[in-house]
């Protein structure tokens, strides 16, 4: 094997559903970054099975012609805003709701001519995370909350991935937490970062009791502002913002597809 291509075996392509943008890019999983430029279209309106699998089959082949990229039969992994059970997707957040009990895994891999591994997208980033960034060498329970429209949570014990644990459902106050303690619902209700801080703190103290983890890892946009109220909590559990920023989701696709068929230890 010359040196490029053993360079090659440790990248996978990994794809990252959205609501508004679909994004992919080469992943180099030694270091747990993308080679190259990601390449991001707009996600098709309404964003029903069809129209997406052409966007994910056209970042793919566009992707499969840089010179970093892997095998044309090499499997892809996709993060999809949705709890995915088995290829199945048993929810739609953000997309059509005719994802709902369809076969993701199937028909993304009859479209692109290869395996495919699709991946809840809030347990991508949480993968990615936890092998990659702030949650890395953290033994137990690391738990990666996403703050944005909603709120996104991977469960990861140990470096294994507890999937499809929807924390933001959890109820609090008789409110689905995420509908007051979300990024979204700071805005809507127009409040500070002292008040939102206090949201927060009724939804980190409930998640601690339940779960007592060894580590809280804050993503999503807002986690750029992390200094306005992660140092206003009070917590037995050290919380820290997230690492990998928006390409957390590509990254844990790819490292998905490497976990699921042992491309990569």
């Amino acid at each position: 094997m010359s040196k490029s291509d053993k360079k090659k075996s440790n990248h996978l392509i990994g794809i990252d559903i959205g609501g508004t943008g679909i994004k992919g890019g080469i992943v180099d999983l030694k270091k747990g970054k993308l080679v190259g430029e990601r390449v991001r279209i707009e996600t098709p309106q309404p964003a029903a099975p069809e129209p997406v699998a052409d966007v994910v089959a056209h970042i793919v082949d566009e992707l499969s012609q840089r010179d970093e990229a892997p095998d044309t039969d090499t499997p892809v992994g996709v993060a999809f805003p949705a709890i995915i059970q088995h290829g199945v997707a048993r929810s739609a957040a953000n997309v059509d709701k005719s994802w709902i009990d369809f076969e993701v895994n199937k028909h993304f891999s009859e479209r692109l001519g290869r395996p495919v591994e699709v991946i809840n997208d809030a347990d991508s980033a949480g993968l990615a995370e936890v092998r990659y960034g702030a949650g890395a060498g953290i033994d137990g329970t690391v738990l990666v909350i996403t703050l944005g429209t909603g709120i996104g949570s991977a469960f990861v014990f140990d470096g294994q991935l507890v999937p499809n644990a929807e924390l933001g459902h959890l109820e609090i106050d008789g409110f689905d937490a995420e509908t007051k303690a979300s990024a979204v619902a700071r805005e809507r209700d127009g409040i500070g970062w002292e008040d939102y801080s206090v949201r927060l703190q009724r939804y980190f103290s409930h998640v601690e009791f339940l779960f007592s983890p060894e580590l809280f890892v804050v993503g999503g946009g807002i986690s750029k502002r992390a200094d306005e109220y992660l140092p206003r909590l009070k917590l037995r559990t050290p919380i820290v913002p997230a690492e990998l920023k928006n390409e957390a989701g590509i990254v844990g696709a790819a490292l998905q597809v490497a976990i699921h068929h042992k491309l990569h230890k």
